[in-house]
């Protein structure tokens, strides 16, 4: 199911970049955070093999982003291991090469929505067996599902594998002002302003799906939150989420700490 980059175009040419040494500490601090969203993607079923990718924009350099290798399971991704590449498709630094659907997908959301410094891709099962069913994805009957009221489109062409920039360029216009996007008949985007957000938007996005989808398992109507109620209910999860998603990553590098400590290596 994964495709190598490589394979798909001619080689890029070889990269000539004039830049500092992009061994930050705020550069350094990314590549640990977005590690471990990778380990906990992988203990919550989020993965699906060697497919599926997470993306964030290198601090300190708009051109560059941060993105796992193809070949690897999201279990065995390390800080060290993420590639930095650029929008044409080189390996700035790092051992590897993006997986094809990854840079095609990646790189086109970041190039023409600068506001997603962060794009977490997934075919997580109940967020994607949503994308899969008739009509809009979430009917907002959950608590959790409120937090996403107003912040979700919907991409209802499905062309089959994202193996070129048209491909991603026509998804990225799919996608609007939301920071969720429901891939028709293959998955979810998470887009956000950091790792924290988007991890914490991931998390609670797949257990707002597994919570319709165990509703909507019982052949009962499935009872949507009134407007406003909805609205309002969206407008306090929204206060302070920043905040709360900056807790919630910290909590899972604590699990991961004493459990995984390899994933800042």
């Amino acid at each position: 199911m994964a495709h190598s980059l490589r394979d798909r175009a001619a080689p890029a040419a070889p990269a000539h970049h004039n830049r500092p040494d992009l061994a930050t500490d705020a550069i350094r601090t990314a590549r640990e955070d977005l590690a471990a969203c990778f380990r906990m993607a992988a203990r919550n079923g989020f993965g699906e093999g060697i497919c599926n990718h997470f993306s964030a924009v290198l601090p300190g350099h708009d051109d560059l982003f941060l993105v796992n290798p193809y070949g690897f399971a999201f279990r065995e991704i390390t800080a060290s291991s993420l590639l930095v590449c650029d929008f044409e498709g080189n390996v700035v630094e790092g051992e590897g090469e993006p997986e094809a659907t990854a840079f095609y997908i990646h790189a086109e959301m970041h190039r023409r929505l600068p506001r997603a410094r962060v794009a977490f891709h997934t075919h997580m099962p109940y967020a994607t067996a949503l994308s899969m069913t008739e009509g809009d994805p979430l009917v907002w009957a959950g608590q959790t599902a409120l937090k996403f009221y107003g912040r979700t489109a919907v991409d209802d062409d499905y062309n089959g594998l994202a193996l070129d920039n048209a491909e991603g360029a026509r998804i990225a216009g799919a996608v609007g002002d939301a920071d969720i996007v429901f891939m028709k008949h293959h998955g979810v985007m998470v887009l956000a302003p950091t790792i924290a957000e988007a991890w914490d938007d991931l998390y609670y996005l797949e257990r707002a799906a597994e919570v319709q989808v165990l509703a909507m398992s019982t052949g009962r109507k499935v009872a949507p939150v009134p407007h406003d109620v909805a609205q309002a209910a969206y407008e306090q999860m929204r206060e302070g989420d920043s905040g709360s998603a900056r807790l919630h990553l910290a909590a899972i590098r604590r699990q991961l700490d004493a459990e995984e400590p390899q994933y800042r290596h």
